[in-house]
């Protein structure tokens, strides 16, 4: 029984020290303490400040301004959406202006389609390149933009890399077979024949549903035939 106390006894003293010299460091450091503490606390509520009382209008007053470049590309005025009509600005001063907004960052989407669209393929690629796909869809159909523009600068290797990566960046009855066929092209283009059968079986296989499918069984047979030559 002795020992037992005698144990317990040593457990509260030990606990008894280790909170003494808590209370010590927190005695000798205690500037410190409060200073990191404000720290925080005003980096917290200065990020949220931010937030709620700059970025948030600016967000709404980007996606305003960018409200009629949106209608001008749609009507396929090309010139107009990407730099305005004088009166409502276009994509590329959204961006200048409206930098840390989501709507300067589909305006990168944009301004990556029109150049492409234009035949300004490095420009093309470039702004598609520093737009951030947070929608998987958009993302996908932007990097397989990306490919398209490697494609008419005949860079078949870039092209294929950024197909292959838009099937698979998000998986669908719609763009990813889309994609799929592209890359299969490309295959094609290089003479790997190998490659495009399995492109091509892949989307009779897990995209039967699509529309690229209906006609899959004529490039299954043709890939065939050039590899039984």
């Amino acid at each position: 029984m002795a020992k037992k106390q005698d144990g317990t006894e040593g457990k509260i003293i030990a606990v008894e020290e280790a909170l003494g010299r808590t209370e010590q460091f927190i005695e000798k450091n205690q500037k410190i303490i409060i200073i990191v503490f404000v720290t925080l606390m005003a980096l917290v509520l200065g990020y949220f400040g931010v937030k709620q009382f700059y970025i948030k209008p600016q967000e709404t007053k980007a996606h305003a301004e960018m409200f009629y470049a949106e209608k001008y590309f749609e009507l396929d005025s090309l010139d107009l959406a990407l730099n305005g009509d004088g009166e409502h600005i276009g994509f590329l001063d959204v961006i200048d202006n409206y930098g840390i907004t989501k709507a300067s960052n589909l305006a990168k989407y944009y301004t990556g389609i029109i150049y492409l669209k234009k035949g300004k393929f490095d420009e093309a690629i470039s702004y598609l390149k520093d737009f951030k796909g947070d929608d998987e869809i958009v993302g996908s159909i932007a990097t397989a933009a990306i490919g398209d523009a490697y494609m008419e600068m005949n860079n078949l290797d870039k092209a294929l890399e950024n197909y292959l990566k838009a099937a698979d960046q998000n998986i669908n009855n719609f763009s990813s077979p889309q994609c799929l066929m592209k890359a299969g092209f490309v295959y094609e283009e290089k003479g790997d024949w190998g490659n495009a059968l399995k492109t091509y079986e892949r989307i009779k296989k897990e995209f039967f549903k699509s529309q690229e499918s209906r006609e899959i069984d004529k490039y299954i047979a043709k890939a065939k035939g050039m590899l039984n030559q």
